[in-house]
């Protein structure tokens, strides 16, 4: 008799954790379901109202992460969507950012953290936002971003044929060169970038002379027929060299 009553408890156990999922899925999906929200929260155990952040994972370890999050008294729920792992946190009185430097000490490759959802029914658009985050990350990168963090890179992934155009247009020149010499100025450009227009601090980084740096963005200026010091000129220099990052096959 025991063995059965056993048996019986596994089996509800087992549809119980397939309801949540299917739960957790129609979330993600952002189906259009007359009363999914509360049907959910009973599901699942959780609020329907409340502050959620959802994040997708590149390169898995969700696992230890999820483990420290509950912990650290944290709600965490898994799940894996096409081949990537999407975590879905209670927050609490928590922000994005904490979760991120958690996730940073647990996950060993790239992650996307979209905005705050307010309640359950907001899960979808927070796991969508949190994919086009993903998006922004370079493939051999391993970092954890939140949206907020990288609105302009989201708006270049987020339009892929523009995108395109945007790099062929402001970086089309640079196309034709030596893969290691357009590597040598799109790094200079992203270094002097860095250091808020500081050739100097762009040469400490760069382990070159100031007026290597200064030649390097002249001769930049003059393939691409744009001047840095014009800021709408600036702002698509800016923007190319993310979309150029994030789209063109590394050297």
């Amino acid at each position: 008799m025991s063995g059965s009553a056993a048996e019986r408890s596994d089996e509800m156990r087992r549809r119980s954790d397939e309801r949540g999922r299917a739960l957790l899925d129609a979330l993600l999906e952002d189906r259009s379901e007359p009363g999914l929200a509360a049907r959910a929260a009973s599901g699942l155990d959780l609020p329907e109202q409340g502050r959620y952040a959802v994040a997708v994972l590149r390169g898995g370890g969700g696992g230890p992460a999820g483990a420290a999050m509950e912990a650290d008294g944290l709600r965490c729920l898994r799940q894996e969507r096409a081949g990537r792992e999407v975590l879905v946190v209670a927050l609490g009185d928590r922000d994005t950012a904490a979760l991120a430097a958690l996730l940073v000490r647990w996950c060993p490759g790239a992650g996307g953290i979209g905005p705050v959802a307010d309640g359950l029914a907001g899960l979808g658009a927070a796991r969508r936002l949190a994919e086009v985050a993903l998006l922004t990350c370079p493939p051999d990168a391993a970092e954890i971003v939140r949206l907020e963090e990288r609105l302009p890179a989201a708006l270049l992934v987020s339009q892929p044929e523009l995108s395109a155009r945007l790099v062929a247009d402001v970086f089309g020149p640079l196309l034709a060169l030596d893969p290691a010499d357009r590597a040598l100025l799109v790094r200079t450009l992203d270094a002097w970038l860095e250091c808020g227009g500081s050739a100097g601090r762009a040469a400490g980084r760069l382990y070159c002379h100031r007026n290597t740096v200064l030649n390097r963005l002249r001769r930049l200026e003059r393939l691409t027929s744009r001047s840095l010091s014009r800021p709408r000129e600036l702002i698509e220099m800016t923007l190319a060299l993310d979309a150029f990052r994030l789209t063109a096959p590394q050297p």
